[in-house]
């Protein structure tokens, strides 16, 4: 299992957003991203660096594998 990268809050939704997911709404200190056809929601979290856990939970709510996010990240 690849060690989920330690990256700040705009890197994680500009990661996302490269994904097909969009910026749904922006309250306090999260983010709601959706995706047309997903009926989940990703809220991320306002921080200088989003934790690793988290991040982990988000990608796997996104139904993707870490390699894809990083691959996504990368691009």
């Amino acid at each position: 299992m690849p060690i989920v990268p330690l990256l700040r809050y705009k890197e994680v939704i500009k990661t996302f957003e490269k994904l097909g997911w969009e910026m749904a709404r922006h309250r306090g200190s999260h983010t709601i991203l959706t995706k047309e056809g997903n009926i989940s929601s990703l809220s991320v979290p306002n921080h200088r660096e989003v934790a690793r856990g988290t991040l982990r939970s988000l990608i796997a709510r996104a139904g993707i594998s870490v390699e894809e996010f990083i691959e996504a990240l990368e691009k």
